[in-house]
This record gives C-alpha cells, structure tokens and sequence, in this order.
C-alpha cells in the first residue's frame, strides 16, 4: 500500500507510553485497517509532516483524508472515526480550540512524568504489524 492511499495515519510519540496505549486502545477496536500507525521519529513522519511538527513531538497528529489535524482536534477525529459510541465525542469539537487546547497541551507536557516513557520507540507485534507505517 502506497502512502497516497493511506486516507488516516495517527503519528505519535513512540517512546510515550500514554501515546503507546492509546494505540494498543485503538488497534483493539479495529477489525480491519481503519487507522494506520506511524512514529513521529520514523520515516513515514518525514515524508508527510513538517519537521517542526516532528521536532515537537508535543501532540498526536492525525493525517485525516489529506489534511494534518493537531492536539485536541486530532484525538476528537480519531475517537470519531471509530465508530460506534465513540462518535458522539464530535460534540467536543463545538467547544472552542482556545479551551480544549490547553487541557491537551497540560497532559501532553506531563505525560513522561504520569505515564512514563520507553527507552526506544515501539515495535509492533507480528500481528499488529499490518497496521504500522514506518
């Protein structure tokens, strides 16, 4: 599969453990490939994001249909795009970026401190393989 027909890549902090389960939480909901997961350190992130985005590495980044969603926004589209209850997360996107950002931004900062971090980024099992870009 090539990357122009890759319509929704969700890139995270691979070292991040609160971003690592959060994958884990969303390969676990999928039955087939909906999202496709890309560190922000690998090569996929290079080719499709800007480098201060990747630098950063202070939010998920939801690659939605050919458009970069960042912060509260990426994460709100994600739950959204699974389906099921988990749309009615839409309605968060009425409350202004203003407000939800800020919240996002405080967890993305202490998110080492809470949740811990990895030494190296994450490699997917032989089963989840299918669904990482690198």
């Amino acid at each position: 599969m090539t990357l122009e027909t890759q319509q929704r890549i969700l890139f995270f902090d691979g070292i991040c453990n609160l971003c690592n389960t959060f994958v884990d939480f969303l390969i676990r909901r999928q039955s087939q490939p909906l999202f496709y997961f890309a560190p922000l350190q690998g090569k996929t992130a290079v080719k499709v994001l800007d480098s201060k985005v990747r630098e950063g590495l202070g939010s998920v980044v939801y690659f939605r249909d050919g458009r970069v969603l960042f912060e509260s926004t990426a994460a709100i589209w994600v739950l959204v795009d699974l389906g099921g209850a988990w749309t009615l997360m839409r309605f968060f996107l009425i409350v202004p970026k203003f407000l939800r950002n800020p919240i996002y931004r405080f967890i993305a900062k202490n998110r080492y401190k809470w949740f811990g971090q990895k030494q190296t980024c994450r490699l997917p099992s032989s089963k989840e393989k299918a669904f990482f870009l690198s």
